[in-house]
Order: structure tokens, then C-alpha cells, then sequence
């Protein structure tokens, strides 16, 4: 096995099981290592640290396995940590029952690189590093034994892969196409689910918690949600009681998704919903301009900032996005707002939102804060993961 040795003092990051080793960290490869391929990690003293996944492409160069130097990394490995990723989701009383969950969080499940969704019978596999590249097959085989699902499809085709040398793949790896187009049903409600074309592995699960959450708070509420994607928030407003609900995003195709999923619901009123494509940013500034307010309010945006690179830049977007939401509140409503970029941490999240109601000129407060789904668990050790901050507020 190679062995990759740090520069002196660089090995403190790997001493707090931090996952990555940047490639300023690397002293100096001894021996031969292909992307993907398990090297020893020695400090620079030759102290053993533990067993990565070497990927000359990245300026992430490796990506810890394990921090223990004796363990073996194959598909035994693989077969332990997925069936331990599986078993913390079925200890958890709150996914029982669930159709839709997320079987494996990458860092936060010792699996760098792997992400896995569950719909049904159906797992969905994204790979977006090299090491977890190398070992598709035997995380394919453990997911399989740990689930007992029928397929297995793959959407490997995420920009990062470009970062590590690596192509886009998709496809099924395990099993065949359901002969039904794949459906799960959240909180009461149905939702179609596009695998092969869908944002991530098809759906957004990290909002699931959250959905449910605004179905309970629309009663007879005017709701504006903004950023729709297939309408998972919208649907659970409707099953709450919502009023009205008025959904906005900038793709077509979604949209006609999100109505395709309000018709596998007859019993919601779907009169109460409307739909409109457009930039949510210059819809909100021509509802300003009308004069037109609602009771409650989502706004859960793309990405805008990917590392901590673009922190600044992401906090002028979520500024200006919320000062236009906290405007359009009625006095007492409520804003849900998130962020999902790994370049703005909670408290920087917060602080944007206390700026944007102060800039908007109205008083607000916390009433909750608000994080991704109970099967997306955080890795406390590793700050730059990506995961859900959002914030419920009321805005007077």
C-alpha cells in the first residue's frame, strides 16, 4: 500500500477526525496510487494516522476511510459501514414508516463521497469522489444487504465528480426499471419521483420534517412558496388548510411536475393553488410594487454558495432575497427561510436574516430554528459539510 506522509504540523486536522487532507497538507506520495486507491497516511514523523482514498485530481487529496491504521479497507468495510448507516435510520422512531429516506450522508456516515436515497423498493446511489468511485460495486452490494431493495439506480452525475477527474454515470446498477413510474407518499401525501432527471437523487428528503411542519402552521393562511421545486412544500400547506398558496419557481418542467403531483392528491383543493414560472427574485420586487402581502412565506433557494469561497457572495443573495420576503409579510406572518450552501454556517445564517428584517424595516424574532431531516445527520467534526440551516420567524 502507498503511503501518503504529511508536511510537519499538518497532521492536527486528522488528530480531530476531520475527513479531508488538502493537497497543501501532502508532503509526499512513496509509492504508486491511482485515483480512487486506499493509502496509508503518515504524519511526518512517520506516526500512523489512518486510511484514505488518494485522488491526485483534487485539491482534496485524500479523504479518510478510517483513523484507525489497521483497519482493512474492502468490501467487508464497506458492508459494516452501510449496514450501521441503515440501522441508525430504523433505530429512529420518527422514520419509521417513511417511503423516502436517506440511508447514507456521506462524511456524516463515514462514507466520503457516497450519498444514497431510499424511495420504496428503489435506492438511489450518488458517488462523488474517487474513492467512492472505485468501490462501487461492493457499496452497491452492501446497500443491497443492508435493505433488501429490489434496484438500484445511479446518479453520478453531479459537477463535483469533474473536481476528483471523473465523468458523469448514471444508470441501474442493481435490479430493473419498475414497470410504474415511482411514487412515495410523505406525511399523507403522494409525490411522483424522477430519479433519472430530478434535482439530486430526485427529491429534496432534508425538508421533509419541514413540510410537515408548515402543513401544521397554513391553516387559512395565504402562502407564498417561493423556489417550488416539485411542490412538496406546497402540498403540505394544502393538506394543512392553507387558504391560498401561490407557488414560484424558474422551471417549467418543475412546475408541470409539482401540478402532476397535486393530481395524485384529488382530495386537496386544488383550486387554493396556483402556479407561475418565473425569477422568484423579480416576483417578489412586482408583488412588492402591487401592493399584494401573505401570512407565511418559504424561501428555500438553491445553493448560492458551494464552499466558504463564495460565503460572501451567497450573503448578498440571501440578504436580498429576504428583505424582499420580510416586506411582504403581513404584520404577525411568518417567514420559513433556509439555506442549504456549505459556505454559510448557522450563525452567519442567522445573522443575515436579523440584517434583512432590520433592512426591511420590521421587527422580527426567531420562533424556531430549523435543520434537515432526522436521517441527515451532521457530522460535528466536519464544518464544511453541506446541510440544512433554516429559520422560522415572525415578522411584525
Amino acid at each position: 500500500m502507498a503511503q501518503l506522509i504529511l508536511l510537519p504540523g499538518k497532521e492536527r486536522s486528522a488528530f480531530k477526525h476531520h475527513p479531508w487532507l488538502f493537497a497543501g497538507s501532502v508532503g509526499r506520495l512513496e509509492g504508486r496510487a491511482r485515483p480512487g486507491d486506499t493509502v496509508e497516511v503518515l504524519a511526518d514523523n512517520l506516526r500512523p494516522l489512518g486510511r484514505a482514498a488518494y485522488s491526485p485530481k483534487s485539491q482534496i487529496r485524500a479523504r479518510f476511510w478510517t483513523f484507525d491504521a489497521e483497519e482493512s479497507i474492502d468490501d467487508a468495510f464497506f458492508k459494516r459501514r452501510i449496514a450501521a448507516a441503515v440501522a441508525l435510520r430504523q433505530s429512529l422512531p420518527e422514520l419509521r414508516g417513511q417511503q423516502g429516506l436517506r440511508l447514507i450522508h456521506a462524511e456524516s456516515d463515514g462514507l466520503p463521497g457516497v450519498i444514497a436515497d431510499q424511495y420504496g423498493d428503489t435506492v438511489v446511489v450518488q458517488l462523488t469522489s474517487a474513492g467512492a468511485d472505485k468501490w462501487r460495486n461492493a457499496i452497491v452490494a452492501g446497500l443491497v444487504k443492508a435493505t433488501g431493495c429490489a434496484r438500484v439506480y445511479e446518479r453520478s452525475d453531479s459537477d463535483v465528480r469533474g473536481l476528483e477527474g471523473l465523468g458523469p454515470t448514471t444508470g441501474w446498477l442493481h435490479g430493473e426499471a419498475p414497470k410504474t413510474p415511482l411514487s412515495i407518499d410523505e406525511n399523507g401525501v403522494r409525490l411522483a419521483i424522477d430519479i433519472a432527471g430530478g434535482h439530486k437523487t430526485g427529491f429534496y428528503l432534508d425538508q421533509r420534517e419541514n413540510r410537515a411542519l408548515l402543513g401544521q402552521l397554513a391553516a387559512g393562511k395565504d402562502v407564498l412558496n417561493c423556489f417550488c421545486y416539485t411542490g412538496g412544500f406546497s402540498l403540505q400547506a394544502l393538506a394543512g388548510g392553507a387558504k391560498s398558496v401561490l407557488s414560484i419557481d424558474s422551471s417549467g418542467p418543475a412546475l408541470a411536475q409539482a401540478q402532476a403531483n397535486l393530481a395524485l392528491n384529488p382530495k386537496l383543493p386544488a383550486d387554493r393553488a396556483q402556479w407561475q414560472e418565473a425569477d422568484v427574485f423579480q416576483a417578489l420586487r412586482d408583488f412588492r410594487k402591487a401592493g399584494k402581502l401573505f401570512d407565511l412565506i418559504v424561501l428555500d433557494p438553491p445553493k448560492f454558495a458551494p464552499s466558504a469561497a463564495h460565503a460572501d457572495r451567497a450573503a448578498k443573495a440571501y440578504k436580498d432575497i429576504n428583505i424582499l420576503g420580510c416586506r411582504l409579510l403581513k404584520p404577525g406572518g411568518l417567514l420559513m427561510t433556509y439555506s442549504c450552501s456549505g459556505g454559510v454556517g448557522l450563525e452567519m445564517f442567522q445573522k443575515i436574516i436579523a440584517d434583512s428584517a432590520l433592512d426591511a424595516g420590521r421587527s422580527a424574532r426567531i420562533v424556531r430554528r430549523l435543520a434537515g431531516a432526522a436521517d441527515h445527520p451532521v457530522a460535528l467534526n466536519f464544518p464544511e459539510g453541506e446541510y440544512l440551516k433554516g429559520l422560522l420567524v415572525q415578522v411584525d
